[in-house]
């Protein structure tokens, strides 16, 4: 086989974007995905913004529906109703949604191999050699650089030596029947998710997605709110076989190396607050395609020179991911009383309305309305920040 310009390990839609760019400016692309579907395994809402859907080549038939509305309860159960005119986000079928990226990077002439286990990537003077198993059947491609999407779960990124995830958090999701429902609903409280959230997303007519984020036993805590929500009347069965997902939390120390770059959930460019991960992936892999146009074009694939695509994404989205962290582990050691009382606050100041008039208020960018926020005194006595070095 004649020496590829890029290998792209993973056929999420991070690696599909990235091949898309690439194999659109020319260069001989080939993605390798671990899994015989795309799709099929995957935890996720499938809630991405309004922002994403107006910045990337986002299918329109894998759009399910749009959301301008949510209802959030407090541990004791209080609701506070985020609404405004304009739809903020849409939930799409994932797998639509993973095939139709994957068939845009086809259309540009990238090739695809499902089914196709990476169990070693060698890194020389001048070629990237990678070791795949399919089918039983072992082989070697051979390009000029490699990009590492494959999510969470891969440890590529540990023998590379560009380090690994260490702080994540475990998913669980199923699909239920509903009736009459069209509003996201999200539930904290140490009971239900501690130290995160549970969701119930509507998607086709009389179905429903509902999951949540734990750092331990997420099935048990899972099989618990369905129980809750059949005995609410909020769901009818919950008869759906359950997924699980790992959602890294902070970003791997490096993200680059000599003919090497790592992008979307193997990187950890994942908003802390929310695990959501297609936007920010998207907007890293458009800049790890740039990246590449101009280190392939000029033959440089060095570590220094791929070193610009790790600058371009700090650039982008790393105040995000660091404020986001803040205020993750913040509410980690919030109690239910705390969160409730910050509820209480927040709604009798007037607080939620101010929030919701902000202009920056943003379902994929988070910083400004958490700094914001945590601004009011009366919060910031409630979650106890006033004498932290960050307040």
């Amino acid at each position: 086989m004649s020496l590829l310009d890029v290998i792209v390990i993973g056929a999420g839609p991070t690696g599909s974007y990235l091949a898309y760019k690439l194999a659109d400016a020319g260069y001989e692309v080939l993605v390798l995905e671990r899994e015989e579907e795309l799709g099929k395994k995957t935890c996720c809402t499938g809630i991405i913004g309004r922002e994403c859907v107006n910045s990337f080549p986002v299918d329109e038939q894998a759009i399910i529906r749009w959301v301008n509305s949510a209802s959030i309860f407090s541990p004791s159960g209080k609701p506070f109703r985020v609404f405004r005119e304009e739809n903020q986000a849409c939930v799409v079928d994932r797998t639509a949604f993973d095939l139709a990226m994957a068939e845009q990077a086809q259309g540009r002439g990238a090739q695809y191999r499902f089914g196709s286990q990476v169990r070693d990537i060698k890194i020389g003077d001048s070629e990237v050699a990678v070791e795949v198993n399919q089918q039983g059947e072992e082989s070697i491609h051979k390009a000029r650089v490699a990009v590492v999407a494959a999510g969470f779960a891969s440890r590529l990124t540990e023998k590379l030596g560009t380090g690994m995830l260490g702080d994540f958090v475990m998913g669980a999701q199923t699909e239920v029947s509903t009736r009459d429902f069209d509003e996201v609903e999200v539930y904290f409280g140490r009971k239900i998710a501690p130290g995160f959230f549970a969701w119930l997303v509507p998607t086709t007519s009389g179905k429903a997605l509902a999951g949540l984020l734990s750092r331990r036993s997420p099935g048990i805590y899972l099989g618990k709110l369905l129980n809750s929500l059949l005995d609410k009347g909020k769901i009818v069965s919950a008869d759906g076989e359950l997924s699980y997902g790992g959602i890294p939390l902070k970003p791997l120390a490096r993200t680059y190396g000599e003919r090497l770059v790592v992008v979307g959930d193997a990187a950890g460019q994942v908003k802390p607050t929310t695990g959501g991960g297609v936007y920010y992936g998207l907007l890293c892999a458009d800049i790890a395609a740039n990246t590449l146009k101009m280190a392939l074009k000029t033959d440089d694939l060095s570590a220094k020179s791929l070193s610009r695509y790790e600058r371009g994404w700090k650039k982008k989205i790393g105040r995000e991911l660091r404020v986001g962290y803040w205020s993750r582990k913040l509410y980690e050691r919030l109690t239910d009383r705390q969160v409730d009382r910050i509820f209480d606050i927040m709604k009798s100041s007037g607080i939620d309305r101010a929030l919701l008039e902000a202009k920056e208020l943003s379902f994929d960018w988070h910083s400004d309305i958490l700094l914001r926020l945590l601004g009011y005194r009366a919060v910031a006595k409630a979650a106890d920040v006033l004498k932290t070095p960050f307040y």
